[in-house]
Order: structure tokens, then sequence, then C-alpha cells
């Protein structure tokens, strides 16, 4: 991307610095002047054609084009603006640290519903309770108005003896609706008495008060008795629900409009969107719910309701004469039966339902549709803090992009969530709206950026019609779509399940476990006459510190006899370099089955099946379905669930995270191909922290295998005591050990190590180092028995092979890694403390026995596997 040393002042100069990004968004050029324009000037002009509106029982919200006339495919563009944006490391420290972030996050994301008022409200007073009630009295009589028709008396601490006191009845005679919600009543009697007083009460909220805790049948019906027009109770339609309730539903009435007690003027006519949603409506046969008085309906949510007093085939003959409805959500199985098929066999008209194209549904067949679209929404208790709610729902919310410019890319993902608006886009497979980042750069450079996401119409749409976005745009079976719909909806469980069992019967078959393979002795390069090997290398340690005299370093690698680079050494690098077969070179073919994450994982199930000194491992570019279905009967079975998600083939832990969130699990993929590995959530612990260890290997060949293990290795300590608080997680210093990059670093000495560990646990540290010994030589078995083609006479090779102890000292196989830091096998002494042996080994002499294991066929400081 080119930058010019000016402001982007004109829309020639934006479209041509912004040329890649426009391309990359997908935008269609008709937008791109108005996109800029909308831009330049920071128009957030959204709300004049939309609306968002609570659907789900307020756990959800969708998006409604609310502009009097319907919007063309691609005839408009508007900014979105980025809520909250963040590196996944930050996320919990910001939601502590940044003022109001936490509580529009939860707004947003529809956890709030149930937080507790706060230390004032809780001792709120009986002025307070007066003082409201004479604002709403003066407000009224500002109005023009001598009749309070809605009282919010919310959170004011309102216990028995106040109510009585309020003496509500006498002073506000017409309420037509009453909200006491969050207060301390507790007595029947009291509570009973003086609701029963209002004739008029058409709407009565008692939730989350001690008297209402519990259902209580007995009470609802006296109150049910007393107030003959009473149409919701507690949330829930009562069975003398009509025109009010819909219409309050339905948007029309509220503390500004309350409507009239005896209204009949037909006030439902232009209701285009009812959202019915856990109503606990047991019957729909009403003489307001019909087509007459609602002519208008379009959309209609009836989920979580038990509509268990009429028939499937009532129910779907009532919703079929709907003329105008396009758009269902019920749930499935539920009481309109239980396929989608049928439910569209009955009202072919229907368009959308549970917000998928309904002729999709019925040119897949799949009966896996009918269970796939109920919404995931996430859970939460009244105890557990905002903040906790908010990392738990975001991973429904979250988009994501990766900064670059001309010289790098960004290592780690930016995490974003839209505003209000763009995050009320639910899903669609069918969307008519698309939604892409986008970095403007008012300056013309990557530092003058301010992110923005940009939304469009690709498709025609109606008023009153819902606004939808594919999550998964551009994804489709073959990158694992219907599973990856696991993140927003509930898919069918058994279908997971089946899929994991089987991929475990596969894994339990390996055709290599029963191979073997005899080790044997390759010649030394050095002849009994003394001749000397030229190296050549690119790594400055082995310049500095390979002093043998059989070995001289040359700068010519054609001339070389052994090349020994960081660079990876292929076709293309030999053509440049003049490298050739007869050449001793530091690598394998295809070694890559052991230095890349999901290949490695894939050799020792192929070689083992099922192991237990390497945790259970998937390719989520190819194994999620199992990989899900191993979470489920986890869960089900209450066993721990945490997960560590790698990159294949990254470094230093870059873009690694713990989580024990499916859906977590799932959105993490589109940051790039990971495995999903089951965490040790119990390991071996040094003075409480957590380890790994840094294992050399020396490998002459293949075929025979000849394979070395140097008796140095270095302790990797965690700088945090380690717990698994959920806090936890988002701490580097807890759950990692590799701290040589910007952090603290504490080394120890192997022998010192070795002891203090064995007085801490009561263990002969030989007894493990034996087990380990063991794991390292069938890990590169597996390589030898499943890719032969992996031999080659003129390769040797060093690897770096971590390693982890669980709780009963057993060691778990992390991860194979090729040419290791260097720098520190350089810089320490050690002692083979592992052979019983005193004698010290100085760093600088680690790469003379290098070159002497894997060219002269020597043994000193290493031992054969």
């Amino acid at each position: 991307m080119a930058a010019p040393a000016h402001p982007v002042l004109t829309f020639e100069q934006f479209a041509k610095v912004h040329s890649f990004l426009l391309a990359a968004s997908g935008i269609p050029p008709c937008l791109y002047q108005q996109l800029y324009e909308k831009l330049s000037s920071e128009t957030f002009d959204g709300g004049d054609f939309f609306q968002v509106e609570p659907v789900d029982d307020g756990r959800q919200r969708r998006l409604i084009l609310t502009s009097s006339e319907c919007m063309e495919k691609e005839a408009r563009v508007f900014l979105v603006d980025h809520a909250w944006t963040f590196r996944l490391s930050d996320a919990l420290k910001q939601l502590q640290e940044v003022p109001g972030l936490t509580e529009r996050m939860a707004s947003l994301m529809c956890v709030d519903i149930d937080i507790e008022s706060g230390p004032e409200e809780e001792n709120g007073s009986r002025e307070d309770v007066h003082a409201i009630i004479e604002r709403e009295v003066c407000k009224a009589k500002d109005e023009g108005s001598d009749t309070i028709s809605w009282l919010e008396l919310d959170e004011l601490a309102i216990d028995d003896n106040m109510l009585l006191s309020l003496d509500l009845p006498s002073k506000f005679p017409n309420l037509h609706a009453l909200s006491l919600t969050d207060n301390k009543l507790e007595n029947e009697e009291a509570v009973v008495q003086e609701i029963t007083k209002l004739k008029d009460l058409r709407a009565l909220w008692l939730n989350n008060n001690p008297v209402s805790q519990e259902s209580n049948d007995r009470m609802m019906n006296t109150i049910l008795r007393g107030c003959p027009r009473l149409e919701i109770y507690n949330s829930s339609f009562t069975p003398k629900f009509s025109e009010w309730a819909l219409g309050f539903c339905g948007g029309i009435y509220s503390k500004d409009n309350p409507g009239f007690i005896e209204q009949t003027d037909g006030s439902l006519r232009n209701v285009v969107s009812l959202d019915l949603s856990n109503r606990c409506i047991h019957s729909l046969a009403n003489k307001a719910f019909c087509p007459q008085e609602l002519p208008s309906l379009s959309y209609l949510n009836l989920r979580g309701n038990p509509l268990d007093q009429t028939s499937v085939s009532d129910l779907l003959q009532l919703i079929k004469a709907f003329d105008s409805l396009h758009a269902l959500e019920v749930d499935i199985p539920g009481p309109l039966g239980d396929s989608v098929t049928k439910i569209l066999e009955y009202i072919p008209k229907l368009s959308l339902i549970n917000g998928v194209d309904t002729l999709k549904i019925l040119e897949s067949g799949k009966s896996v549709m009918d269970s796939v679209l109920q919404p995931r929404l996430p859970d939460w208790s009244a105890e557990e803090p905002l903040s906790d709610r908010v990392i738990n729902a975001m991973w429904f919310y979250l988009m994501n992009y990766r900064l670059a410019d001309e010289e790098k890319i960004d290592e780690t993902s930016v995490w974003y969530v839209m505003d209000e608006l763009g995050s009320a886009l639910r899903h669609s497979d069918e969307a008519n709206f698309r939604v892409a980042p986008f970095l403007y750069m008012p300056e013309g450079t990557l530092n003058s950026a301010l992110s923005f996401s940009i939304l469009w119409p690709t498709k025609t749409i109606q008023s009153g019609e819902e606004c939808t976005r594919d999550f998964l745009y551009g994804i489709g079976e073959e990158k694992q779509r219907s599973a990856r719909l696991t993140a927003w909806f509930h898919t069918p469980k058994s279908y997971f399940v089946n899929e994991y069992e089987n991929y475990r019967e596969k894994l339990k078959s390996s055709s290599f476990s029963s191979q073997t393979l005899k080790p044997s002795s390759t010649r030394s390069l050095v002849s009994s006459g003394g001749t000397t090997l030229r190296v050549y290398t690119d790594i400055p340690q082995v310049e500095e510190f390979l002093t043998r005299p059989e070995f001289v370093i040359t700068s010519d690698s054609k001339d070389a006899d052994i090349i020994w680079t960081a660079m990876q050494v292929d076709e293309e690098m030999k053509k440049a370099t003049g490298i050739h077969d007869q050449q001793y070179i530091n690598q394998f073919p295809y070694e890559a089955c052991l230095v890349m994450k999901h290949h490695l994982a894939e050799t020792i199930q192929k070689a083992h099946g099922l192991t237990k000194w390497f945790q259970p491992t998937y390719n989520l570019e190819g194994q999620l379905t199992p990989m899900i279905g191993d979470y489920l009967v986890r869960e089900e079975e209450g066993l721990d669930n945490l997960w560590i998600l790698k990159p294949w083939n990254m470094a230093r832990t870059i873009d690694t995270t713990v989580t024990g969130n499916l859906t977590a699990i799932i959105r993490l993929m589109e940051t790039g191909p990971k495995i999903c590995q089951k965490y040790i959530e119990h390991p071996a612990l040094f003075k409480g922290k957590k380890f790994d260890l840094r294992y050399i290997v020396l490998l002459r060949s293949l075929n025979p295998l000849e394979l070395f293990l140097a008796d140095i290795f270095w302790v990797r300590l965690a700088n945090n005591s380690y717990t698994l608080d959920k806090h936890s997680l988002y701490e580097y210093e807890t759950h990692f050990t590799v701290m040589n990059y910007g952090r603290q670093l504490n080394h120890m000495n192997t022998p010192e190590f070795v002891k203090e560990f064995e007085q801490e646990h009561q263990v002969n540290w030989l007894d493990i180092h034996a087990r380990i010994r063991g794991m390292i030589k069938s890990a590169f078995e597996s390589a030898a028995l499943v890719h032969p083609e992996m031999h080659n006479p003129m390769s040797r090779a060093m690897y770096g092979v971590d390693v982890m102890l669980d709780t009963n000292f057993q060691p778990k196989l992390l991860e194979v890694t090729y040419c290791p830091d260097c720098n520190r096998a350089c810089k320490y002494d050690t002692k083979s403390v592992l052979r019983g042996e005193t004698e010290t080994v100085k760093g600088q002499d680690f790469y003379n026995y290098v070159f002497g294991c894997l060219f002269l066929n020597e043994t000193a400081h290493v031992s054969q596997l």
C-alpha cells in the first residue's frame, strides 16, 4: 500500500490510498464515493433508517429497517462505529479499568438484565419513593392530565409496610401498569390486599421480590380474580390477554402511551413485528390474535411458549391465516411440530424460519436444519460479576482483523465489538446485508488509521423487514460451515458425539502400533586420516563456538561438507545458493511431520492411536466436528473442559489461548489454522509454579533410527503461581513458561532444579527421566514408521523437545521444534546429573559435542535412545 506524505483530501486520493482495503472489503465500487463522503465527514446516519428492538425476552436484539421506502440492493453504505477494540490478552484488564466499558458491553450483549441495585438504591427511603410519586404527579399535571396510568417503582427497597403506607389504590385508581420489580415484598396477604384494589390494572410486575421467588399460583390466581383486566403478570401473559398485551409486545403501549381501558380502535393494524417469546402463553385462541386485528404482521416470534392448549394442526391453521407473515421464529421441536419441513409444507409462504431462508432449507432436505437454528445464548448467574458475563458473552459478538503494512504483518489479531446498531444484526444463511471492517487513513498512513465497519445491503429490503448478516460469509461446507455454526446455534448434539466416537474407534485401530524399529550405527564422516570437515553456517553461535579441529568454518556454501542453517532448505534455496545433494544438511525432508503441531499430532495418532503421553489433539481445519463431540461428552460427564489453542507453526506462544468456552474455541479459528489440544489442567508444579522442560535431541538417521538425547536440558518456569481461576486464563505469566521475550526470565541451573524437585515431591528424578526418554523415542519412532520418506542419508539434525509433567509425574509431549534457541545452549554451564557425573560442561562446548555426535559418532554428553 503506497503511503502519501499528505492528507487524503479528495475522492481520487482516497480511492488510491485505500485501493487494497476497498477491494478486500468487498464493497461494490458504486458505493466508493458515498463511503468516502461519510468517512471524511464522520457521518453515522444508521439511526435514520434502522431501529434496534429486543427479542427473546430481551436476551437478543435485532435490527429492523424503518425507513418509509424500501432500500434497494447496493443503494447505500453505512458507517458502524466500534464500541470496543482490544487484543485478546487485554480484554479482562480493559473491562476492569476503562470507566463505563463493562456496563456498556453488558447492555449491548444483553447480559445486564438482572443487575442488582447498588448500595444507595438498596438503602432507598420512604422519602425517595414519595419523591418519585410526586414527580410523576407533577409530570401528569404539566401534560394536562389528572390521571396516572403507568407507575414504575423498581429497586426502591419497598417492603410490605411501605407498600401499605403508599396507599396506591387511592392515589392512582386508574393504573394500567404497575412495576414493583426488585423490591423487598414478602407478605402475600399484604401484596394481594393492595393490588386487588386496582381494578383497571392491565400489567403487574413483581419480579425479583421475595414473595415471587418461587412459583406462587395461589397468589397469582387471587390477584387475577381481583384484577379482572390483568393481561400481564410478572412478564407472562395471563389467560385474559388480548389487544392490550399484544400492543405492549408490539411496541404500541408503553409508559408514554398506556392506552385506554375500552380501547377497540384497531391499534394493532399497523403492527409489523410481534415478539411474544417467553410469555408463558398456553393458547393463542384469542379474538385479538387474528389476521383481522393484525393484518400487517410480517414477523412473529413464538419461542419459549408451551402453547399446550391448542393442537398442532389448529396452531398451524391459525398462523397460516396471517397473509402478510413471512418470518416466523418457533422452537423446533415444539408446539408446531418436530420438523421445519413439515411447517413449511403447511405454511409455504414463509420466507424465513428461525432466521434462515426457507428455500435453502427445502432444497437441503437435511433434518439437521430442524434443530441447528435455535440460538445459543450466553448463560450467567445473578452472582456473577458483570465483567465475567461480558467475557463469556463477547464471543457471540466479536469480529477481528489483523493490521498489516508494506513491511510486516502484526502477529496477533485485533478483536472488536460493533456498536449497538451493528451488534443487533443477527445471522442468516441468506443475509440481506454485508459487514466488513475498514481502516480509514485520513493522513494516508497506517499510523493515522481509524477503524470502522461498513454496512451495505446485498438485497432489496422492504420497510419493517429484519436486517441480517452472514456470520460465516465466504465459508462453505468445505470449511466446516455447519459445525462452525455451533458457535451461535444449538446444533444436533448426537451428530457430534457420534462423529467423536467414530474418530476414537479409528484411532484405536492404528495400523502402526505393533511395529518396531531396530537401532543401528552410521559411520563417522572423518576417517582415521583426520580429514577436516568444512562447515557453512548462518548461525552466529555455531560460527563462534564450534572450535574442534575436525571442523572448519567456510563462507562458501558450494564448497562446504556440512550446511548448518536456520533457513528452510528447499529446491528453490538450493538453486539460489548452489547447495547440492552431496552435502550434509541439518534438516530432514518432511520433518514437518514433527515440527509443525498439526502434523505432529497426526503422526503420533497414526502411529500410536490414543496414547497417554500425548494429549487429545484436533486439527481444527478438518477435525472440528469430533472436537465438538469430545467437548460435549466431557461436559455431560462433568469432566474438566479446558483446552489450549495453538497455531500450526508459530513459536513463543503467539496467538495461543487457553479457554473452556466452546464458542470461543470455534471463533478463534478465524485468526489462522490451529490445533485444539486438551489442556493439562493439573500439571506437576515446582514451588507452586507451572514449568516445562526443553530437551535437545540429535538425529543421525531415521532408517535405521539413530537418536540421541543431550544430557543438557532446560527448566522453563512461569513467573506467577499456578491457578485455575478463570481470570488467570488471561495472565500469560501464570499459564505459559516462555519468558525470554520481553518478560522477566528466571533461569534455574538444572542440577539445582532436580535436587529441589526431588525434595519437594519425594520422587527419584531418574525414574521420571526414564519415562521421558521412552516418550521421546516413541515420538521419533512415529515419524520413522508413518513417514519413511523422511529418511535421507545426507541429513543430520538437532531438535528441541518440550515436555511437561502431570501431577502424577507422567510426561506429556508438548511439541517438537526445529533449531532450538541456541543462545541459551551456549550461555549456561551444566552438570551431567542424569548419569551421576560431576563434570561441568561449559555452554561454549555445546556445539562441539553436538557436531561430535552427529558427524563423528561420539557419545560424550549424549545418550542413545
